[in-house]
């Protein structure tokens, strides 16, 4: 990395170098802030790969988002930085409403664990492989099959 080129900078490039045949969006929008959308199947390798590479062992959190066609899962994950300040690389992925799995990623990145219950709680997606993907947020006797932060969702009068 020259003294010219950011962090930031750096892991896109390492990114677009190892991942560009998958990445369909790849962007640096300011300091401390990477964005990059892959398909599902490719998200582990990502992780992995920012894991291996920049030594990204600390998840922010997951974002799931109900796009009504699809969902859209952001992975914030926290790459450490000079002078303790982190560089969030999002990983950003789409999967079928239709047919709403995803593959966990606690095994590559353990505090991952309570985001993807939280997102399964809300939202419905299931976590293939995730270890205990058991209620989170909402009471025991939530409905089995509703998901409350899906678009469609309709509260129940009391």
């Amino acid at each position: 990395m020259s003294k010219s080129t950011s962090k930031e900078e750096f892991i896109a490039h390492e990114l677009k170098s190892n991942f560009g045949d998958v990445i369909s969006e790849l962007k640096v929008t300011g300091p401390r802030r990477v964005y990059v959308t892959v398909p599902p199947e490719s998200l582990r390798d990502i992780l992995l790969f920012l894991k291996n590479m920049f030594n990204a062992r600390h998840i922010v959190t997951i974002t799931g988002i109900d796009m009504m066609k699809s969902f859209e899962l952001i992975y914030h994950i926290a790459v450490p930085g000079e002078h303790i300040r982190s560089i969030l690389v999002n990983v950003k992925t789409h999967i079928p409403r239709d047919n709403p799995t995803m593959p966990s990623v606690v095994d590559i990145l353990p505090g991952a664990t309570l985001y993807e219950r939280e997102v399964h709680d809300l939202l419905g997606i299931v976590f293939e492989g995730h270890p205990n993907l058991e209620r989170l947020i909402l009471p025991d006797d939530w409905p089995e099959d509703e998901f409350p932060l899906r678009k469609d969702w309709k509260p129940k009068e009391v």
